[in-house]
């Protein structure tokens, strides 16, 4: 839906373009479109993705190079907006517009975008909204995915510039891994068959698999799933992946296990809709007796809302920040 900070970002672009790339702002396709015939979007997000037809869609990011402009919603992560920037390059001149609330900006982003470019300023506010401009395309390589070795854990996990925690282990990973391989409060994780939802940079997936389970992973993120992929194949271990939302693509009793360091963001704000969705499915993909493994922040409901949508919760696993459970499906 078409907002302010879009209609900020199209008021600040030239009216002039040979080719217009869109990144994370479809909502700004039907204007672009009166500029050239030549527009390609990028959405990291499945769901703002579904929103354009598929013959303006990319492949992947690196397909918008060559534009000469792009115009795009400023992302949280300092690394998507470094990944951004290095796509667009490959003209002589690329014009760089990008927008957000003026709340969610900071000063790092003109440091990221004056990597990039050699000239940067910033709008007036309107509206609670501002963009940063950048131009003058100074080459740099694109330095996206990276990968990087943990070899306490005997695997590499992988990032693109949008994947949730980078190419780190997120703590709360970190404890659900102890909790599946049986240290916690609760046996281990059973059963062969295992989809990891919410993959990120691909981390309980890469565990697993060196585990010798036969597993998916999914994340509404390309960013998440891309990275995924990498880290597969530089641990060599075949997992099926997936770029979507929910549990939809699921069969009925299809996996033993479901294990989930669940999103509750969407870009800037924050959506519990796609998890506690995924809540709801659980049971239908499940097999009898499956269970759903969950890490969370300590202060959250979700152990709450664990046993009311899908079956009985336990704690298997806390420390103090992250509190893992396990579910028994109804």
């Amino acid at each position: 839906m078409r907002d302010a900070v879009d209609d900020l970002i199209w008021d600040e672009a030239p009216r002039q373009a040979g080719a217009v790339a869109l990144l994370d702002a479809p909502a700004l396709l039907d204007d672009a479109r009166t500029l050239t015939d030549d527009v390609r979007v990028w959405c990291d997000d499945w769901r703002d993705a579904e929103l354009v037809p598929a013959e303006y869609l990319v492949e992947h990011p690196t397909d918008l190079a060559g534009v000469d402009l792009a115009l795009a919603r400023l992302p949280k992560s300092l690394g998507a907006l470094d990944e951004m920037c290095a796509v667009v390059q490959g003209a002589t001149d690329v014009t760089f517009i990008g927008g957000a609330r003026i709340k969610h900006l900071n000063r790092s982003m003109n440091e990221v975008l004056g990597r990039h470019f050699t000239a940067v300023s910033a709008s007036l506010g309107r509206a609670k909204s501002r963009v940063l401009r950048a131009w003058g395309p100074n080459g740099l390589p694109n330095e996206w995915p990276k990968v990087r070795e943990h070899p306490e854990l005997g695997f590499a996990v992988a990032a693109h510039g949008a994947t949730f925690g980078g190419t780190k282990i997120d703590p709360g990973s970190r404890l659900l891994i102890s909790a599946l391989a049986g240290a916690g409060r609760t046996p281990g994780l059973e059963g062969d068959d295992v989809l990891d939802f919410g993959c990120g940079n691909g981390t309980l997936t890469m565990w697993l698999a060196r585990e010798g389970r036969r597993v998916s992973a999914t994340d509404v993120s390309w960013s998440a799933v891309a990275a995924t992929a990498v880290a597969a194949e530089v641990n060599r271990v075949d997992v099926d992946v997936a770029w979507g939302p929910g549990l939809a693509a699921q069969a009925d009793a299809s996996v033993d296990a479901i294990v989930t360091n669940p999103p509750f963001h969407r870009g800037m704000a924050k959506d519990s809709e796609d998890t506690l969705a995924m809540f709801d499915d659980a049971r239908r993909v499940l097999r009898p007796g499956g269970q759903l493994w969950c890490v969370f922040n300590s202060h959250l409901p979700w152990r709450r809302e664990l046993n009311d949508r899908v079956g009985p919760t336990r704690v298997a696993a806390q420390d103090p920040h992250y509190t893992v459970t396990v579910t028994t499906a109804r």
